[in-house]
């Protein structure tokens, strides 16, 4: 992905959909996503709205983004979304700028009768800016087809 800050007609020239949200997922979004459930990549918009004192991204939103995301990856394992975060680890490597399109491509490592465990890489500008993994609680399991 460039470094040249994005917008909305320029995420849908490179072949993103935006996913509008509710909830708390909204001081997020809109969310973009590229790709199949199973195989997808979840984006967002870096605004001012994202921003610290410094003026990068807050860690905060970068978390709350991760949460999204990889939740997100475990709830379509499930093919339902009755499911909750039990963990969720960041670590920060370098900083999101405002106007950048902070991307992850969560990845499903296992999924149990009652946990899905899933990770990924968060990125900015072709920078790797934070590394997650976590564990998500089925709260309704179904069987599986």
């Amino acid at each position: 992905m460039s470094t040249d800050p994005m917008d909305a007609a320029a995420l849908t020239a490179a072949g993103w959909t935006r996913i509008d949200t509710t909830g708390f997922t909204s001081t997020i979004g809109p969310l973009w996503r590229q790709g199949s459930d199973q195989d997808c990549s979840l984006a967002f918009l870096a605004e001012e709205r994202h921003s610290n004192n410094s003026g990068a991204v807050h860690g905060g939103a970068l978390m709350t983004f991760a949460d999204i995301c990889l939740g997100y990856r475990g709830a379509r394992a499930l093919g339902h979304t009755a499911c909750v975060t039990a963990q969720l680890q960041l670590q920060f490597i370098s900083g999101a700028r405002i106007g950048e399109l902070v991307s992850c491509k969560p990845e499903l490592i296992r999924l149990s009768s009652q946990l899905i465990f899933v990770r990924g890489l968060i990125s900015a500008g072709g920078r790797t800016v934070a590394s997650a993994d976590g564990i998500w609680k089925i709260l309704d399991p179904r069987p599986r087809a």
